[in-house]
């Protein structure tokens, strides 16, 4: 397995960390259990940050291009008007 293939399991992964301790946070009642898992999610969501910054420095991501100006506001708009 290259590196490539390893960076894009291990963020897979953390995706899928993700997604679950958002479900369950969204479904705690016990607020120190509900604590501990947005620790964790806060933990991983910065492990993936810094795993896609490595990708994108050996070149194996490239995010996509800024959003303009104008199409912020507009999904900003959008997004309150609802």
């Amino acid at each position: 397995m290259n590196d490539k293939d390893m960076l894009n399991d291990y963020l897979a992964m953390i995706k899928g960390s993700l997604t679950t301790y958002a479900n369950i946070i969204a479904e705690t009642g016990n607020s120190q259990l509900r604590t501990t898992f947005q620790q964790l999610r806060n933990q991983d969501e910065q492990r993936q940050y810094q795993i896609a910054q490595t990708a994108q420095q050996k070149g194996f991501y490239k995010p996509a291009a800024p959003a303009a100006p104008a199409d912020i506001q507009r999904v900003k708009s959008e997004l309150t008007s609802m």
